[in-house]
């Protein structure tokens, strides 16, 4: 049986990942769903100096402490940062990586760098302290703001992820607009080290494609290698 950790995006926690963690441990997974430093119920935490590294050592924290040896590293959005940044920390403890219509970075990329003008405008929204962004009027009623310095530190690699036995993404095919990620999946399904899958479901899969992601992670967690479904 597999091992999951599950990053939410920006602004979310642990429990964006219900559903899906529900579902996985009916197929007998251990799932480990996480709240990032210094949002949701975390959010007592914040603080200017929580950044992109201490959310890479909240998962690297709990692959230690949890002695997990195989993990599928799952990650929404902005989580793509923090799971590419853990798989790089602890090389030795990561399995897979799953991207959730997320942000694929390179070495010293950082969220502010390879977003748009528009999510660069909502990241400017900030709150009294100037530590955090706003959620979105759209969100969820339990989001709550989300740490500045995550967003603007770049991502210190020490390597490539050769290591990394299988990286998929999964691209929300059906946005309310245009999706800043289809360059992003238009890219990956070109290149033969990824497995890719367009799911009809808007940027937050969990909510849209439940069924056909689990299916997904399902597949991730059973096979040795896999084809393109792009």
């Amino acid at each position: 049986m597999g091992t999951f950790v599950l990053i939410p995006g920006m602004c979310h926690g642990g429990w964006c990942f219900e559903e899906l963690t529900g579902g996985l441990r009916a197929h007998g997974h251990a799932v480990h769903p996480l709240t990032l430093t210094g949002v949701s119920e975390r959010g007592h935490l914040l603080h200017g100096g929580v950044n992109l590294d201490t959310h890479i050592q909240d998962v690297t924290a709990v692959l230690a402490a949890e002695n997990i040896q195989d993990a599928v590293l799952v990650g929404h959005s902005y989580g793509g940062m923090v799971i590419t940044g853990a798989a790089d920390r602890a090389p030795d403890r990561v399995d897979a990586l799953v991207y959730m219509d997320a942000m694929v970075p390179e070495a010293g990329d950082s969220a502010w760098n390879i977003v748009s003008d528009d999510e660069r405008g909502w990241y400017m929204d900030v709150v009294e302290t100037g530590y955090a962004v706003r959620p979105l009027p759209f969100f969820d009623p339990r989001a709550t703001p989300h740490p500045i310095a995550s967003l603007l530190q770049p991502l210190r690699l020490t390597g490539d992820l050769a290591h990394i036995r299988r990286r998929d993404y999964v691209y929300a095919a059906n946005w309310n607009g245009e999706s800043p990620f289809t360059p992003v999946y238009q890219r990956l399904r070109e290149d033969p080290a990824w497995t890719t899958h367009a799911l009809d479901g808007g940027h937050n899969l969990m909510r849209d494609a439940p069924n056909d992601l689990l299916k997904v992670l399902l597949q991730v967690a059973d096979s040795t290698d896999g084809a393109d479904r792009g």
